[in-house]
């Protein structure tokens, strides 16, 4: 009989995986999540209203929502397949997050969105299962509603530490292979941006991001010495995919 891996690593996704690799306590993880989405994410919702429907899917313990309650977003919904995940949510005060299959929801529900987010999620789909799931969101997105994603990058340096360090994940994109599905599922106006990176300490954060600096011109050389160009490559670990519904 065979097994399906995912009821197997999904049962208790946060303490076999999320919690064991952030070497911190389960509150911690979700206050140092929310403080990145606060950077990441937020800035990309300025013009949205306070009011608009948000729907998070794979939204783990509820961080990014955490965060858009504060921002004042009231109209909220978060969707795991983690029971352990989505009892944590609700520990961290996170009321709006159930237990379910946002594919399977997207295929039988009507209702429409302004935002739906996906953060670390889309690598998780086959190829096949993520044009439908993008197909589907797209055609649950109200006109002008926008999609946000965030993704393992494969132009980052030592890609595999995020990529592969998951053993659920099943696609890998860089900024350009993100572009092309995104507007191939049928979104317009798609913009792919670098992560937000920041590490704790001023001088730590100096010395990081000089070396970033230096890091990525060496890579940019090494794209210039075999005649490549530079113009849609990122080298952050993740990426920040958007993508608007024009029609």
């Amino acid at each position: 009989m065979s097994v399906e891996y995912r009821k197997v690593l999904y049962a208790n996704y946060h303490t076999t995986q999320s919690g064991r690799a952030s070497l911190t306590s389960a509150e911690s993880l979700f206050l140092r999540e929310k403080r990145q989405f606060e950077s990441e994410i937020l800035p990309l919702l300025h013009s949205v209203p306070k009011s608009a429907r948000i729907f998070d899917m794979g939204c783990g313990s509820g961080s990014l929502l955490k965060g858009l309650k504060e921002a004042g977003y009231t109209n909220l919904i978060g969707m795991d397949l983690s029971e352990e995940q989505v009892n944590m949510a609700h520990n961290f005060g996170v009321s709006e997050v159930v237990l379910g299959d946002a594919m399977q929801f997207f295929r039988g529900s009507e209702e429409q969105f302004d935002i739906i987010t996906g953060m670390d999620i889309i690598e998780h789909f086959t190829k096949d299962e993520l044009v439908e799931l993008l197909q589907l969101i797209q055609s649950k997105l109200k006109k002008g509603g926008m999609a946000i994603f965030r993704t393992p990058n494969m132009d980052a340096p030592i890609a595999t530490a995020f990529a592969i360090g998951d053993f659920t994940h099943e696609n890998y994109l860089n900024a350009s292979s993100a572009e092309q599905v995104m507007l191939s599922c049928g979104f317009g106006d798609v913009k792919v941006k670098p992560s937000f990176m920041l590490v704790n300490g001023f001088l730590k954060e100096g010395l990081r991001s000089v070396l970033y600096r230096i890091l990525s011109l060496r890579l940019k050389l090494r794209l210039f010495a075999t005649a490549r160009s530079t113009q849609k490559v990122l080298f952050t670990p993740n990426l920040l995919i958007v993508g608007v519904k024009s029609n």
